[in-house]
């Protein structure tokens, strides 16, 4: 009941005139910027940031339009997914695999609506489960050190063999040239130059924009550019903008379960989206079985990830709010706001500051009803950018791609990796390796590094700290299965096949 009082004290602080504005417009702002190939959520609450400040607005206004902004790229993220193959951040690759093919069976209003309410319904369900188990999720998120999560990265990559595709071979491959790539740089621990080629250039390591521009945005305007010459007809938009109720009840209950995944993976720190909307993917994917058409335009595997990766960005506010721990990159940032505030975020915040933290709480009801207002009537402009011929969407995607990557450190040895790397991705592409798996593999190379050097410091090298806890022996356990899954798979279906001869 103390819980409801304080959640209707937060309705009174978001509902003020001047809080409902800035809400709305950091939605707006937030669905842009993730619409935009390769900036992501970091980038718009980092933006915004700055002037939050300068306006001097009161700490819980700031917080409401950081959380708007992030929840929005969220939204935006999936739009150049869908439309372009061109996720808009990290944890959108998966809304690739099955939202693009939509797209190019003319299901584009489909997809983006559908992806729409799986957001909505992912981020309400997560921020209920804010509400209601803040403390004891924190409590339990505490219990992963960095041996718990390095073995944690273990267990993403060992999903993928089973998640994209049914190569997988290929697909590990992928993942461990996207490790590979995360090593390039200077060694944040010893100096070393590593894999630096003597260029200073590759001593900051391969940026994450540059990673996904050149992988997906370049890779598919040569594709493009292929078909183009070869004759092929454009993607047409569909007639039908809005999915149907058969289509919603078909995806409801995969919504239901990836949201309810997210958020327990979002309470995890430095877990996020990426992992949530990747771990979904796989296991909605088994679940479905041979009924299954994921990679081919399936419902369930466009309604997952959205739905996941939603629901963790709310619950990635859990151990920002409750441990001032990050539950994310974006977080991270957001934890900046408060200490610009001079506000310490931990346990005592709830106490101390209860405007602020139940005032943010409120405040994600509110951005999501306004950001699925704002966005299914938009579902037919969006749906245009099919429509556009190549001639235009070509050069367009490109100079988007270029401006994106130059902003990062503004030289043209970011441009020349860049197309390097979308040459390297196009061929990549025509040998069927998965590159969503090769993004995510680049994305966990970092944090896994991290985490490992961590855990063998705390055990002075003893190797025995990533199977010392009950939580990394279950996820190693967990890790093994999966990848035995497909050798499990192929001696079903060997034997299926013998008993059909027998029978016949």
């Amino acid at each position: 009941m103390e819980t409801l009082n304080f959640l209707w004290q937060g309705f009174d602080v978001a509902t003020r005139p001047m809080n409902l504005l800035v809400a709305l417009f950091g939605a707006f702002v937030g669905t842009v910027v993730g619409l935009l190939p390769g900036l992501g959520p970091i980038n718009g609450v980092a933006l915004l940031l700055p002037l939050a400040f300068a306006l001097g607005l009161p700490p819980e206004t700031a917080l409401i339009l950081l959380a708007a902004v992030y929840l929005g790229c969220e939204y935006g993220g999936r739009i150049s997914a869908i439309l372009l193959n061109v996720p808009g951040d990290a944890a959108a690759v998966m809304t690739t695999l099955d939202g693009y093919p939509l797209a190019r069976q003319g299901k584009a209003g489909i997809a983006l609506s559908l992806s729409a309410v799986s957001s909505f319904i992912g981020s309400i369900i997560a921020t209920c489960g804010v509400v209601l188990f803040a403390p004891l999720l924190a409590k339990w998120a505490v219990a992963f050190g960095p041996a718990e999560y390095f073995v944690l990265m273990i267990f993403a990559i060992a999903c993928l063999g089973g998640m994209v595709g049914d190569k997988p071979v290929k697909t590990l491959m992928a993942a461990l040239i996207g490790l590979g790539l995360a090593t390039v740089g200077v060694d944040s621990t010893t100096g070393v130059y590593r894999f630096t080629f003597g260029s200073v250039s590759l001593s900051d390591g391969i940026q994450f924009v540059i990673v996904v521009i050149g992988f997906f945005s370049v890779s598919e305007v040569l594709l493009m550019l292929e078909k183009t010459h070869s004759g092929q007809k454009a993607v047409k938009a569909s007639g039908r903008l809005l999915f149907n109720f058969k289509e919603f009840c078909f995806t409801f209950w995969t919504m239901v379960r990836s949201a309810l995944a997210g958020f327990v993976i979002g309470t995890l720190p430095g877990a996020g989206a990426t992992i949530a909307s990747a771990m979904t993917y796989m296991s909605e994917k088994r679940m479905a079985g041979d009924s299954g058409k994921f990679g081919e335009g399936d419902l369930r595997g466009l309604a997952a990830p959205e739905a996941a990766n939603n629901a963790s960005a709310c619950g990635s506010l859990i151990p920002m709010l409750t441990l001032g721990v990050p539950g994310s990159g974006t977080t991270a940032v957001m934890i900046g706001a408060l200490t610009l505030y001079n506000i310490t975020p931990g346990p005592l915040l709830f106490e101390q500051q209860p405007d602020v933290v139940w005032g943010l709480i409120a405040s994600l009801f509110i951005g999501n009803v306004i950001l699925l207002v704002m966005n299914i009537p938009l579902v037919g402009l969006f749906s245009k950018m099919l429509s556009v011929p190549n001639w235009v969407l070509v050069p367009a995607i490109t100079a988007i791609s270029v401006v994106g990557v130059y902003s990062v450190h503004s030289t043209t040895f970011d441009l020349v990796l860049m197309v390097g790397l979308g040459v390297f991705g196009y061929l990549l592409r025509k040998l069927e390796f998965p590159l969503s798996s090769l993004i995510l593999g680049f994305v966990l190379g970092e944090m896994m590094e991290d985490n490992l050097r961590r855990a063998l410091s705390i055990s002075a090298g003893d190797l025995g700290i990533l199977w010392g806890s009950p939580i990394t022996l279950v996820l190693w356990a967990m890790a093994a299965l999966m990848l035995a899954m497909p050798g499990l798979r192929w001696w079903r279906q060997r034997r299926r096949g013998k008993l059909n001869e027998a029978n016949a």
